[in-house]
């Protein structure tokens, strides 16, 4: 028991989300056969990823979101409802009194989030009642697509130009293009057009509309599926996508670590919202998600360290064996080096095959992304803001291996927004406390001015043995031309291997600090350092709250771009045995 709350692996397993957009006025005809390829997908998903329980996020309107929402539920898959209205608004837009009473049933089986209303400003005053209406169908569309990892669209492939319509979303999806409005508001989050994004799917059922001329756009045809990518398209049975499996590969990966290590990860949860004062229910989902994504990091960097500290110390320890073997004639060297080479071979296989390097890169770049947002949301900078956003752009230029990073950021947004439940400590004061900090007392001030004295010490360590080794060198070199012609022969084989093994431990320490970018880590550090500085200086000179969150803002992208940084020059020195 923690807290008096059992932890359980299933407080921290990963869905696998799904998100919807549709046409209300689907042909009646195509209606039973869409039914068949929605299920299927959900059915073929299910089977492909089992480590990953699926979730549909759907805002319910009549037509293709009730048809998917009730198929979801049929499986008992969880059901998400961002509303674009509230409740009373919504249901009077529903135009028949069965659609309605669909959207009733459904909504009390939903975890239902009412999304913000959008200020008469945004969108003009002289917007119609209707046009308004629209923004907040854009603004819930944008919100369903920004949260899914893979988007269902029942859609007849005609663009439409309607603002909130499904062509809109579907383009969203899969280009990032917004409306104007919403581009606006969240101009700093979106995608890069050169960012490389190709982790963002749509599996598109072609259907038809109950209107003139409601066919599909030529040559599609009704009831057809696709796959569909900004790269390419796909037929819907040719198998789900290379690059999406990949990715959900990934995130079934992360799900079997936090089973695996279910009680040391409850722990140190459990540690994490002591040191809040609070009990472990409290902190939220992505607070959660960070802890968890945080100790899986430590847990994984430390089998990194080992692994590197064996290989670099059988390296040195074969070039001794090696110099001992050919100066000194020492012939059973040779059968040491070679069992060197076998054990460190070893380290390096386990190390690899057990993807070592690897989950901690990727988990280390999961619980940075995941502490900003969580530090965002505690502000308040969450659901009308960009904090929810702020995944699309977090480590997409640098690496687009990692797109499942952005994809659990994306279903985090998404629990934040369903259990908006504030701690006692979800406020500006606490979050600058715990965030920013100060020198020798809390927060990444700290964290930073320690880890700079850390890597500096380590840095003028590898300097002093490098410069031992060279002066060492340099005195054998000069006692040897002045006795050349008095030592014995035995004499000057043994201070030549000394002075090798000197050089030796000086050329493997220096390669081990190049391989943990000792002196990238100490400018990183300092730049860092100078970054929270400033803005702790700015938040103590702010006026206001609002001011206070802006800094925030800029310091969480700081924050984001700087990881993105560190993960990609760590991701170009993975461990390599025979490569000191």
């Amino acid at each position: 028991m923690i807290d008096g709350h059992a932890w359980t692996a299933g407080s921290m397993i990963e869905a696998l989300v799904i998100g919807v957009t549709g046409h209300r006025n689907l042909a009646l005809d195509e209606v039973a056969g869409i039914r068949e390829r929605v299920r299927g997908l959900f059915v073929d998903l299910r089977a492909a990823f089992p480590g990953l329980p699926l979730t549909l996020v759907s805002a319910l309107a009549a037509g293709g979101d009730q048809l998917a929402a009730e198929e979801a539920l049929a499986l008992d898959m969880q059901l998400v409802a961002p509303l674009p209205l509230p409740h009373a608004l919504y249901a009077g837009d529903f135009v028949d009194a069965e659609s309605r009473a669909r959207f009733e049933r459904l909504r009390l089986r939903a975890s239902v989030i009412e999304l913000p209303l959008l200020d008469e400003e945004s969108f003009g005053a002289s917007a119609s009642a209707h046009e308004a209406r629209d923004w907040h169908y854009a603004q819930a569309g944008i919100y369903i697509a920004s949260h899914c990892h893979l988007l269902l669209a029942i859609w007849d492939g005609r663009q439409t130009g309607l603002l909130g319509g499904t062509a809109q979303i579907v383009r969203y999806q899969l280009s990032g293009q917004k409306p104007r409005l919403l581009e606006r508001r969240r101009r700093q989050a979106g995608y890069s057009p050169l960012g490389g994004d190709n982790e963002r799917f749509v599996f598109h059922v072609v259907c038809s509309r109950a209107v003139d001329d409601g066919t599909p756009l030529p040559p599609l045809q009704p009831l057809q599926t696709y796959w569909r990518s900004i790269e390419r398209t796909t037929p819907g049975d040719s198998g789900i996508p290379d690059e999406l499996k990949a990715m959900l590969n990934r995130i079934s990966q992360f799900n079997h670590d936090a089973t695996r290590y279910t009680g040391p990860i409850g722990a140190y949860i459990a540690s994490k919202a002591q040191q809040r004062g609070l009990r472990i229910e409290q902190l939220g989902p992505i607070a959660r998600r960070f802890a968890a994504a945080d100790w899986l990091a430590l847990h994984f960097q430390r089998r990194v360290t080992v692994a590197m500290r064996a290989l670099y110390t059988i390296a040195a320890l074969m070039g001794i064996a090696f110099v001992l073997y050919e100066q000194l004639s020492q012939s059973s060297m040779i059968f040491v080096f070679l069992l060197l080479f076998a054990s460190g071979f070893l380290v390096d296989r386990m190390a690899r095959w057990r993807s070592w390097h690897r989950k901690y890169l990727d988990y280390r770049a999961l619980a940075e992304g995941l502490r900003v947002q969580s530090f965002w949301h505690r502000a308040g900078l969450s659901v009308t803001g960009d904090a929810e956003f702020a995944h699309d752009n977090f480590l997409q230029k640098q690496d687009v291996e990692l797109g499942w990073i952005r994809n659990i950021m994306r279903s985090a947004g998404l629990d934040a927004s369903r259990h908006p439940f504030r701690s006692p400590t979800d406020d500006l004061e606490h979050v600058i406390r715990e965030w920013v900090g100060a020198p020798g007392d809390c927060g990444q001030l700290d964290y930073y001015e320690r880890s700079l004295l850390s890597r500096t010490r380590t840095h003028r360590q590898t300097e002093r043995i490098g410069t031992v080794a060279l002066i060492g060198g340099i005195c054998i070199c000069v006692f040897l031309a002045v006795f050349v012609f008095t030592l014995p022969v035995d004499t000057r084989n043994e201070l030549v291997a000394l002075m090798a093994t000197l050089s030796i431990v000086a050329a493997v320490r220096e390669a081990y600090a190049y391989r943990k970018a000792d002196k990238e880590l100490i400018k990183q550090y300092r730049f860092m350092r100078r970054i929270f500085s400033t803005a702790r200086q700015a938040l103590d000179r702010a006026e206001d709250e609002d001011e206070q969150r802006e800094i925030l803002r800029a310091l969480g992208e700081a924050a984001l771009a700087e990881h993105a940084e560190w993960t990609l020059m760590h991701r170009e020195r993975p461990l390599e045995h025979g490569r000191p």
